[in-house]
């Protein structure tokens, strides 16, 4: 019998794209788990801290939760586990780490994208309906930003990973483009 490597499907993109949402819909329909980043920071945070924390871009709750989101990525990949491990992935910072996978599994990438304006309202319902997750994440008022003319801070300066995988480029602006089953097919294919 031959043992066929597991899948590692790398589900990213930038803030408020529909990642997670997708990667937990993936996990499901695949019957596997979903290691998502911002999932790790925030029980970091959460167990971690005694509620001093603030947060910052860079700062080191990210810093020990992206270690730990590769150490559960690399150990469940060696166990033979496929999954799907969602997060930013900025390919300047990520890829060798990614890289360094390769041998061992099987990696796909889908890259997440949104219409400016589907950013702006996700993220305006984020700051007003999602108030606990100011104290996990350098979130600003998107009203703000936008009123300011700045740029959507870590939306503008998102870079996709370029390394030589599969990769599937899905619109999530409204519902899924392609179709949650074509995304399903190009996971398993």
């Amino acid at each position: 019998m031959t043992v066929m490597p597991p899948t590692l499907l790398v589900v990213s993109g930038p803030p408020a794209s529909g990642k997670t949402t997708l990667a937990h819909a993936l996990a499901q329909a695949l019957h596997c788990p979903a290691i998502c980043r911002d999932e790790i920071k925030e029980g970091f945070v959460g167990g971690a801290t005694s509620g001093s924390f603030e947060p910052q871009r860079g700062d080191a709750a990210n810093v020990a939760a992206t270690a730990a989101f590769f150490d559960v990525v690399e150990l469940l990949i060696r166990r033979g586990v496929t999954l799907v491990a969602e997060a930013a992935f900025r390919h300047h910072r990520w890829a060798p780490r990614l890289t360094a996978l390769t041998a061992s599994a099987d990696i796909r990438v889908i890259t997440c994208v949104a219409s400016d304006a589907a950013v702006r309202d996700r993220r305006r319902r984020r700051w007003r309906n999602e108030p606990w997750r100011r104290r996990f994440h350098a979130d600003s008022d998107p009203d703000q930003v936008h009123s300011a003319g700045q740029p959507e801070d870590a939306s503008a300066s998102y870079e996709p990973i370029r390394l030589n995988l599969p990769v599937l480029v899905v619109d999530t602006s409204d519902g899924y483009r392609p179709a949650f089953e074509e995304i399903v097919a190009f996971a398993v294919d």
